[in-house]
């Protein structure tokens, strides 16, 4: 059954028993504690040198399930429900929004993520969104767009996904290569324009002003740049219409599954697969191969 590899850790039959002591050390603590004092015993740490303490989790439970360690219970399920049922309602006024762009007051795009405005980006998205929020897993960053001092949209970035068969095509990389570079693509995990903003162009508008800073904004909180975004729009709510004004690229389409732990179930809700590369040398950075052709032809 050993060795196993776990989130790219490769777990021998010696580390049970290392693992095993670091948890029974901490046996009175969370399940998050015990994954960060196992990090902190590994050094296993992020580009940014944050601890990789959701990796970990996912070994120990991995593990667990496999009897190879004894592990305690969690206080949350893996979908953070108790976390999520506790957004807190922020009212805000719901005025309706109908004009042309050039009417509309200043845009400014505001990073959200750790700041006074987090609780009024939970609550829209929440509240507005059809997948509502849910606490993004991993790297991400969040975004309110606002005209003037009303909130006009929300837009939510995270950790890429790990299999996409035709954004891997389209890349032209192997699993090895995927494995090292899939931090440097984010994914569009949430884009909501509020209800009651109607205003023509304004979505593909707010993608350009996102695309044009986020790589930055990357850099400064995780320490590497970005070079990929990519997008899952559902086929049978939407046609994908912004991401095209905005220069995106269909690439292909989902199956159709999602991963639920460390199984795969179908859901049977089709999504195009869009890609926008952030510069000319996109390709080259994440195909890792300068001698390779590249796909990547930004504008």
């Amino acid at each position: 059954m050993l060795p196993l590899i776990i989130r790219k850790r490769t777990i021998t039959a010696a580390d049970p028993d290392v693992i095993q002591c670091v948890i029974d050390e901490n046996r009175n603590k969370s399940r998050t504690q015990i994954s960060r004092a196992l990090c902190q015993k590994w050094n296993w740490r992020q580009p940014n040198g944050r601890l990789k303490d959701m990796a970990c989790r996912e070994v120990l439970l991995t593990l667990y399930r496999k009897n190879l360690i004894n592990y305690p219970s969690g206080v949350h399920d893996g979908r953070n429900k108790e976390r999520n049922q506790s957004i807190e309602t922020v009212d805000i006024d719901t005025t309706p929004v109908a004009c042309v762009f050039s009417q509309l007051k200043p845009l400014q795009l505001q990073l959200v993520r750790g700041s006074k405005s987090e609780p009024l980006y939970r609550s829209l998205v929440e509240q507005y969104h059809y997948l509502g929020y849910r606490q993004i897993v991993g790297n991400h960053l969040t975004y309110i767009a606002f005209s003037g001092d009303s909130p006009v949209a929300c837009l939510g970035w995270g950790s890429a996904a790990w299999s996409v068969k035709s954004r891997d095509a389209f890349i032209g990389w192997d699993k090895k290569t995927k494995e090292k570079n899939l931090h440097f693509v984010a994914n569009n995990t949430r884009f909501l324009v509020l209800p009651w903003v109607n205003v023509k162009c304004l979505a593909s508008k707010l993608l350009s002003l996102n695309i044009k800073r986020i790589s930055d904004d990357w850099m400064k909180v995780y320490h590497h740049p970005l070079y990929l975004l990519e997008t899952f729009v559902d086929q049978s709510r939407f046609k994908g219409t912004c991401y095209k004004a905005a220069n995106w690229i269909k690439v292909g389409q989902t199956k159709g599954t999602a991963k639920s732990g460390h199984d795969h179930m179908v859901h049977g809700k089709i999504k195009d697969v869009f890609l926008y590369p952030l510069d000319k040398i996109a390709g080259i950075n994440l195909q890792d191969n300068p001698g390779r052709s590249s796909n990547f032809h930004p504008d």
